[in-house]
């Protein structure tokens, strides 16, 4: 797909000129062969780079190289390029184009389609815009480069939206594990397509994140919670999703609103994609601090995604923080004592 990117930017209508932003492992691995083409910016990384400091740095860069309101920012990697790419193609300008080309599963399914973004004051995704892109790329080959970890990340990211509002897709994905964990491609192409679809179609409807755009946070309550405790540095965010909607389903069935049977299936389902990481020594002090700053905070209310059932989910307002951090204590408690 990269060797015909000039063709699918030209069939978008998009004439340039052209800047790709990328991180210099990712641009080594899959994008060697675009430096003849295109102009390029590396920005550091790893999440620590998704900062208001790096798009800064990136803003000058556009402006230094006298980018217009015609010119177009491609993003090539995963979501902290995506992310940071986006929300400075959403400022430079009032808005110019943005191109997304995710090469990580996570980016594929989930943050390379409506939404821009960076981490702010250890908060995740604290700071940011609604920015569409005008066109999104997604090639399986650079997939199976990734690291073990890094792949298994965008499967519990992708794992969410069978549980969010497509009990099809979450019984496909559990009865598919062997093969999407080999990342057989016609497996993974299906996936990434149903996915995406599915976030297409809530996005399109809510692009403003209303009400309705609000259940792709399943798992992110705890899950943006996890990583700030963490300093962005012990999970990978797919990882604290899978925690998250662990926590997310026992919350649920505390509160009588999921079955046993339902929360342990999303449970074994999570389980099954690879073992998570330990989170011995996460504090929960910081943890329920970050809890609280969330975006999905609403008048002084932490509001959770709660599933109701495989496939469906309802905003819940109510949720108790004691039952809370019993929650994520239990499962900080059985992290270390699956070791």
């Amino acid at each position: 797909m990269l060797s015909h990117l000039e063709e699918h930017l030209k069939r978008a209508g998009l004439n340039g000129p052209f800047l790709i932003v990328s991180q210099p492992r990712i641009f080594k691995a899959v994008g060697q062969d675009l430096k003849k083409r295109f102009p390029v910016v590396l920005i550091p990384d790893g999440e620590r780079a998704k900062n208001l400091r790096t798009v800064s740095r990136l803003l000058d860069r556009v402006a230094a190289i006298g980018m217009t309101r015609q010119s177009t920012l491609i993003a090539l990697g995963g979501g902290v390029v995506g992310d940071v790419t986006g929300f400075v193609a959403s400022l430079y300008m009032r808005g110019i184009a943005v191109v997304q080309v995710p090469t990580t599963l996570l980016a594929q399914v989930d943050s390379s389609i409506g939404k821009t973004g960076v981490n702010f004051r250890s908060v995740k995704n604290l700071v940011g815009t609604f920015h569409q892109p005008s066109l999104v790329l997604s090639d399986p080959l650079p997939l199976q480069s990734l690291s073990e970890r890094e792949y298994a990340s965008g499967l519990y990211e992708s794992l969410k939206y069978g549980v969010i509002s497509d009990r099809a897709l979450f019984d496909s994905f559990v009865r598919h594990i062997d093969l999407l964990r080999k990342r057989d491609p016609r497996s993974v192409e299906t996936l990434v397509a149903r996915c995406a679809e599915i976030k297409a179609g809530i996005v399109s409807a809510d692009e403003r994140e209303g009400d309705l755009r609000r259940v792709l946070n399943l798992g992110h309550t705890v899950g943006h919670a996890l990583e700030s405790a963490g300093n962005f540095r012990r999970l990978k965010h797919g990882e604290a999703v899978g925690y998250g909607m662990i926590a997310a389903s026992r919350i649920s069935t505390s509160l009588g609103r999921m079955s046993r049977t339902d929360s342990e299936r999303v449970e074994s389902a999570v389980r099954c994609i690879g073992e998570l990481p330990s989170l011995e020594g996460t504090k929960m002090t910081p943890l329920i601090k970050a809890l609280q700053q969330d975006k999905k905070v609403r008048d002084g209310a932490v509001h959770f995604i709660l599933p109701r059932e495989i496939g469906r989910v309802e905003i819940t307002p109510d949720v108790p923080l004691p039952l809370v951090r019993e929650t994520v204590t239990a499962l900080i408690h059985e992290s270390k004592t699956r070791r």
